[in-house]
């Protein structure tokens, strides 16, 4: 085996012993990646992350599985190992503080009851939760408890038109709560431990790289199961996914130039052609941006529940993929 890539790590965090080295090698176009951990005892320990033939899998695999040693507290002799920046300036350094800061700093109970205000303020909208508000924008409320219209704007994430919305719900939330220091937050720079925000920062990279693990593995399930003609019963049984989940991923890829006819025919094939016809054209009518007016539009204001409502949604999923599609195709060639 060829040795392609190394680089030596060493453990900061205090009290830590030994150094590590993460490595790539190559034999006959199989790659393998591995950590290699050196105890200060002279004791070795090594781990084997990836065998295989496929590089892109491999580099996922590597991103994530270094971001955990990076929050464990290693640390590159050489940097630039994750192929981007490590180092955030400016405003976006300090946005990331008061993320991190948030997190270990939040009152929990205010943040719980922002949490049920959530709720019931995207169920009345009929809006998924996270376009009223983040849990990253909750937890800095949470935190620094703004008691005015002016304080809430200075919190990462709350513009005019949010302030203008839901800031005096908010602030009727936060008003008379304790809080600990004041506006402006500078004081969170020099306030937050060096260790603990790149530790936190590595920890967003591990949870970021996992996503991009899980995605591409997804992607390359549903794409092997799209030409050997299976169905999602099969790669459900084949994955820990979901059908749901598996046709959120079937979207992405067709989103992203791939083409899923074969398993949507393959899926819409006991659908009736006069049912695939009238959802095509409430898409039409309504848009596609919405599942909901289109379900009731069809089905009628009850719609049915359980099993039922699940294949209905699924299909109307799956046709809104060929309508899109459509769609695409129409506006290229004008």
């Amino acid at each position: 085996m060829q040795i392609v890539f190394m680089n030596r790590m060493v453990n900061q965090i205090e009290g830590a012993d030994g150094s590590a080295e993460v490595w790539i090698g190559e034999d006959e176009g199989a790659w393998k990646l591995g950590w290699r951990e050196l105890h200060a005892d002279g004791g070795l320990q090594e781990s084997i992350w990836y065998e295989g033939a496929s590089w892109n899998e491999m580099l996922y695999i590597y991103r994530h599985e270094l971001a955990v040693k990076l929050g464990e507290g290693f640390r590159p002799l050489i940097d630039g190992m994750m192929h981007e920046e490590e180092e955030q300036k400016g405003g976006t350094r300090r946005i990331q503080k008061l993320y991190c800061y948030s997190e270990l700093h939040c009152d929990e109970d205010l943040y719980n009851e922002l949490c049920a205000w959530r709720r019931k303020k995207a169920a009345a909208e009929r809006k998924a939760p996270y376009f009223v508000a983040t849990n990253r924008l909750l937890r800095l409320i949470s935190t620094f408890v703004p008691r005015n219209a002016d304080e809430l704007l200075q919190l990462p994430g709350v513009g005019d038109n949010k302030a203008a919305e839901y800031g005096a719900e908010l602030l009727d939330m936060t008003s008379g709560r304790d809080r600990h220091r004041d506006f402006p937050l500078d004081w969170v720079l020099g306030e937050l431990d060096e260790q603990i925000f790149a530790s936190w920062v590595y920890k967003q990279k591990e949870l970021k790289y996992k996503q991009d693990l899980d995605k591409y593995r997804t992607q390359q399930l549903l794409l092997r199961g799209i030409s050997e003609g299976k169905r999602l019963a099969q790669l459900e049984q084949e994955s820990s996914l979901t059908r749901r989940e598996l046709v959120e991923a079937l979207e992405q890829l067709e989103k992203e130039g791939y083409d899923a006819e074969l398993l949507i025919a393959m899926e819409l094939a006991d659908m009736p052609q006069a049912e695939q016809e009238e959802v095509w054209n409430a898409f039409g009518e309504l848009g596609d941006t919405l599942l909901k007016p289109v379900l009731q539009h069809v089905y009628g204001q009850e719609s049915a529940a359980g099993p039922v409502m699940e294949q209905r949604y699924e299909r109307l999923r799956l046709i809104r993929m060929r309508y899109r599609r459509e769609a695409e195709s129409q506006k290229n060639a004008g």
